[in-house]
């Protein structure tokens, strides 16, 4: 039976020292800023923006919302992050995906200036993720890593597993699990013989967001799984990429959906946004 990665509780400690760096912050005159951009009617990223702006009140982060009409167009949304980019009082900047169709998120991220680029989305964020530099790294990896921290889980020489090869999630973890020193291996829909490389992973991260997809039959005893995808069945209950049942019964860990690596990113996001503030300001401090 595997050790459950309890992620609500390893993400309520790192808010926690997000909340007292905060505070320390403040006795400065220093107040960190979010400002989050949100485009349309998204139902889902409306959830997810009330837990960021939950978040941040609990950790005492100034969060400013910028709604924008579905038919919003790439100059408004250009305009708008410059405007943020300058603004010397917000220190973090999101855009809230998916956005509409018509708009090039990609190059809405390049506009967004390094330093305040929370979401760790933006070319140069992840180059220098790639070359092994300081950086602010995408939050869901980031968090995934800090739970292979909390729980002494070593990946040097290790088989990682990677399911999904997204710009968010699939690729940043491939740097941060190299750099881990472990052997990778990223699948996809075009992955043929799937089970053959789920089969000798030691670990595998699960990003394709397939309800219960990675059945027991493809891992081997004593493997690490981590799953990342939230799904909603037709019975309304969320469950993730993992057929948890099954599969914890041959793990040695796994993380559950709910309560997993959901809470991890929000609370890295907090961590950045911390980062970022720190960082701008001990720039001002040296003009």
């Amino acid at each position: 039976m595997a050790i459950l990665i309890d992620g609500k509780n390893l993400a309520k400690k790192i808010r926690q020292k997000s909340k007292l760096e905060c505070d320390e912050l403040k006795t400065e005159g220093i107040n960190p800023k979010l400002a989050v951009i949100i485009i349309g009617d998204d139902p889902a990223s409306k959830i997810y923006v009330k837990n960021k702006s939950k978040a941040c009140n609990e950790i005492g982060i100034c969060y400013e919302e910028y709604i924008l009409e579905e038919k919003t167009t790439q100059e408004q949304l250009i305009n708008l992050i410059k405007k943020l980019n300058n603004d010397r009082s917000v220190n973090g900047i999101l855009l809230q995906s998916p956005i509409p169709n018509h708009l090039d998120i990609n190059e809405a991220f390049k506009m967004i200036t390094y330093m305040k680029d929370v979401d760790g989305f933006t070319p140069a964020s992840v180059g220098k993720l790639c070359i092994g530099e300081d950086t602010f790294i995408s939050c869901t990896p980031y968090g995934i890593m800090k739970m292979f921290d909390e729980y002494n889980i070593d990946l040097t020489g290790k088989e990682v597993v990677i399911l999904g090869r997204s710009n968010i999630v699939g690729k940043p973890l491939i740097q941060c699990c190299l750099q881990r020193n472990a052997t990778v291996t990223v699948c996809h829909s075009k992955t043929k013989n799937l089970a053959e490389h789920t089969k000798r992973a030691d670990i595998i991260i699960s990003a394709i967001g397939q309800s219960k997809f990675l059945k027991a039959e493809m891992v081997k005893k004593g493997v690490v799984v981590i799953d990342v995808g939230i799904n909603r069945g037709k019975d309304g209950k969320l469950t993730g990429d993992v057929d948890f049942e099954h599969v914890k019964e041959k793990a040695s860990y796994i993380t559950p959906v709910p309560g997993g690596v959901g809470p991890m990113t929000i609370a890295m996001l907090m961590n950045n946004v911390i980062k970022a503030t720190k960082e701008q300001n001990k720039e001002k401090s040296s003009l």
